[in-house]
């Protein structure tokens, strides 16, 4: 089964980068909708809510303070955050934020926690990052709360952060999945051994292939689970991806983080989205956003493979042009009809032999 039917994708922006180490993350949301995310859904057969962008405190660019850099403007607008995404889950909707910097993950989930909770869905939460981010005051090297929403929501932090969902912890470490880590601080390295987080860091990714790992990320989802996505840019590797703050050579390829996205789709579980840690002012022409946008339309349903779904899952380019295009719709139709026939007539006889056993 594919993710999402005809449901209704909330965005909520939330331009700050008050966690973070590099100014810039804070103009993440408008280069997300100008490389086309709304568009993008549509053409998964989503409709599209754009709340706008939340409004809360300036970056006052200040020293760490007791082990925490702004740790009173980080928690107001997790806070912010935490109220916009349990609102729209009751509301039914899929909520998508768009950051902004990763420590905003903290509210985000901390909400879909408390949703799930009280609803008595099962949790997975999928985290797509170059980082753990489960550093606390006494392990960061520089205190900014990006490096910690992971540890803040395993209940390791300020008690202000911690508790924002309305239980301690807001989620149990082994419903998290880290995937394509491969920048950890020492003494966060001893601390995510000892909470028995499961990562499939990527040296896991060279040895055994994305599939594998994405195929025990995803293992044994019980049928009523929220799946949850965490997506910092910066899980991509920077020869793709340049416009992040914290850069980390060695991430998935263009190939590999598609066959991420695609796989997740496969599960039809979606129901949450974090895109976090886009900084424009250190892309290139919005590159970065473009291929955001690109890899979060295959997490909803698109994919290069020639199959059928098992159900429908997406409005056609040629609807979402009668939708958004009325114009040009028909001369789209047109051209879709005869590029469909050129690549069945192409493809037809050039399909790869499977050799050996692949599982």
């Amino acid at each position: 089964m594919m993710a999402v039917g005809l449901r209704t994708a909330s965005l909520i922006g939330a331009p700050t980068d008050v966690g973070a180490s590099d100014r810039g993350s804070s103009m993440g949301p408008e280069a997300l909708r100008v490389a086309g995310i709304e568009r993008a859904l549509v053409r998964r057969g989503l409709k599209v809510l754009d709340r706008g962008n939340l409004s809360g405190p300036p970056n006052p660019v200040r020293a760490p303070v007791q082990g925490y850099r702004h740790l009173a403007e980080v928690l107001e607008w997790n806070r912010q955050v935490h109220a916009a995404v349990y609102r729209d889950l009751a509301d039914g909707h899929l909520p998508i934020l768009l950051g902004g910097d990763h420590s905003l993950s903290i509210g985000s989930i901390s909400a879909v926690a408390r949703h799930c909770r009280e609803n008595g869905r099962a949790l997975r939460i999928l985290w797509l990052d170059a980082h753990a981010d489960f550093n606390t005051c006494e392990l960061s090297p520089s205190g900014n709360l990006h490096g910690m929403p992971v540890a803040c929501l395993c209940g390791f932090g300020p008690a202000e952060l911690v508790q924002l969902g309305g239980r301690t912890p807001a989620v149990d470490p082994r419903w998290i999945r880290q995937v394509g880590i491969r920048s950890v601080d020492s003494g966060e390295k001893r601390f995510v051994h000892e909470q028995e987080l499961e990562v499939f860091d990527m040296r896991y990714i060279d040895e055994m292939g994305v599939r594998q790992a994405m195929e025990l990320a995803l293992a044994d989802l019980p049928t009523d689970t929220h799946l949850h996505v965490s997506f910092d840019v910066d899980f991509l590797d920077p020869e793709i991806a340049p416009g992040v703050g914290t850069t980390v050579p060695g991430g998935p390829s263009y190939r590999e983080a598609q066959l991420c996205m695609e796989m997740i789709a496969d599960t039809g579980r979606v129901a949450s989205l974090d895109v976090v840690e886009l900084n424009p002012a250190l892309d290139v022409r919005n590159k970065t956003a473009t291929l955001a946008v690109d890899l979060i339309e295959s997490l909803f349903g698109k994919s290069t493979l020639m199959r059928r779904p098992a159900v429908p899952h997406s409005r056609t380019i040629s609807e979402v042009d009668r939708l958004l295009e009325p114009r040009i719709a028909a001369q789209t139709a047109a051209v879709s009809r005869s590029a469909r026939k050129s690549m069945n007539a192409r493809t037809e006889g050039s399909r790869p032999r499977r050799l050996g056993n692949t599982t």
